[in-house]
């Protein structure tokens, strides 16, 4: 513990950020980086609690409360606050293989299961975590470390997204050989298409930690969908493992009068499309300029339709949740250490009260349908205010409020309700057993199906979730899939 007396002393700092009207000029990142000794203050304000909860990495009310991946949260406070950076990396490596990626898109469930949190504001850890890694990279002490020994055994990995990243990762480390297959033209899966570059930078940032496992030896081959450019039967025979980490990339649609309308789009495709644009230098296809939008959804992907528009130049933008506006305090119903559900104000709805004024948010509200123009083309979004009510069967479901319909205009409507499952084909292909929900059946920490040697991990088998859950299951399907291999196993 850095200093007894630091939770009392110290207040909450968060890192500095570009202003939202500097900021929605272009697509980098607009975190500012913070002084070394601010850090240190920072991190002398963790209690280093006799029962910490920061690092549990347990669900409580179907949310993450504290760190999925177990990070040693008061471990490498402690080395901050005494100057000990390479100590504190080599702690948080410990646990997780990509703390640049963490760091900067992760909600920080470990900030909501914080113990200073129950009476005060919590630790900046996601921040600190932020800081270590950077100065790490900064400082020459990333490198890459091959394995000393290699097993002769071939791994094939299908998703290159955040758990086939991480199991791909500690199966090199084992020693396996390892080809990750993503269907898309670069790799990283949602890291490099579905999260904006100004979160997250591509080529600065995703790229990097890339092509260092290449170097560690890990081979990347892009553009091939299993399935089509290769035969499950294929991948099967020529490696001894596969494990299918591709992710719940099956949107959730709304199926409302209009919907076949042009210019009604899923909001991934909205964001893949910007961000191959801005990687390839092209202009996106699916373009928010001078356009009134409509975003149906809320959640990050919500959030990160709003700021792309908002950098595309829209004239308008309103974002439409069905759930009420949250507490701007915990809930008695919400108590620690559970996630906060509270009002916040993230990056996009900052940036869009900035330019249009206020929260662009309107809640308790549903889509009854879509109108078009002469051409086919969508013209307008209507709606009504919703009340939640019990149906026969006691479940709440939404009535609309005679008298509170509206009419929108738009031109460009993004659909970010979330998805439902992993895309079906792949599944059918290697003939796999699913769950009630069409994800992959596959037990947690266990991740094996029902085809020996064939595994799943991350959204395909727990259905959509945090990133930071699926670096969860990638080690962990790593480990598995090492004994199953080796008949033994010292990964963690």
């Amino acid at each position: 513990m850095g200093k007894p007396t630091g939770f009392i002393e110290y207040l909450r700092e968060e890192p500095s950020e570009l202003s939202p009207g500097d900021r929605i000029r272009n697509w980098d990142e607009f975190h500012l980086p913070m002084p070394e000794d601010n850090l240190k203050t920072q991190a002398a304000r963790c209690m280093d609690c006799g029962t910490p909860f920061c690092h549990t990495g347990i669900t409580i009310n179907r949310m993450a409360s504290g760190c999925p991946i177990n990070n040693l949260i008061p471990e490498w406070n402690d080395l901050i606050y005494r100057g000990l950076w390479q100590e504190a990396l080599e702690r948080l490596h410990k646990t997780n293989n990509f703390p640049e990626f963490t760091g900067r898109v992760c909600p920080a469930p470990c900030e909501g299961s914080c113990v200073l949190g129950i009476h005060n504001p919590p630790v900046t850890i996601k921040n600190i975590e932020y800081s270590i890694i950077e100065k790490g990279w900064e400082a020459g002490w990333v490198k890459p470390e091959p394995p000393q020994k290699r097993t002769g055994k071939k791994v094939a990995v299908v998703g290159s997204g955040p758990a086939g990243l991480s199991a791909a990762a500690q199966l090199n480390k084992a020693g396996h050989w390892v080809t990750v297959f993503e269907r898309a033209d670069r790799p990283g899966g949602l890291l490099m298409y579905g999260i904006p570059n100004m979160k997250l930078d591509k080529q600065e940032i995703v790229m990097r930690r890339i092509k260092l496992l290449e170097q560690e030896g890990v081979t990347f081959t892009c553009n091939t969908e299993i399935g089509k450019d290769i035969s499950a039967e294929q991948l099967r025979s020529e490696y001894d493992s596969v494990i299918l980490c591709t992710g719940s990339t099956k949107p959730r649609d709304l199926p409302v009068e209009g919907r076949s309308l042009k210019g009604i789009h899923f909001a991934m495709e909205f964001l893949t499309a910007n961000t191959q644009a801005l990687l390839d230098g092209k202009d996106t296809p699916i373009s928010a300029r001078n356009k009134d939008v409509v975003i149906i959804g809320g959640g990050d992907t919500g959030t990160d339709c709003v700021g792309t528009s908002v950098r595309h130049g829209c004239r308008s933008l309103e974002q439409l949740e069905i759930m009420p506006q949250p507490p701007l305090e915990r809930a008695p119903n919400n108590p620690w250490p559970e996630w906060p559900k509270v009002y916040r104000l993230d990056y996009g709805q900052e940036e869009a009260a900035a330019k249009f004024g206020d929260d662009p948010r309107g809640y308790l509200t549903t889509t009854t349908k879509f109108e078009g123009d002469e051409q086919g083309h969508i013209k307008a979004v209507h709606t009504a205010k919703i009340q939640w009510e019990r149906d026969a069967n006691g479940r709440f479901i939404p009535q609309p409020i005679p008298g509170t319909e509206k009419v929108i205009p738009a031109q460009l409507v993004l659909l970010a309700m979330g998805f439902v499952s992993p895309e079906q084909p792949l599944l059918d292909a290697f003939g796999l057993e699913k769950d009630a929900r069409n994800n992959i059946k596959a037990e947690h920490e266990k991740y094996t199906t029902n085809i020996p040697g064939i595994f799943a991990a991350g959204d395909c088998r727990r259905g959509q979730s945090l990133v930071v859950w699926a670096f969860n299951e990638g080690r962990g399907v790593a480990r598995e899939c090492d004994r199953y291999l080796m008949g033994a196993t010292d990964l963690p």
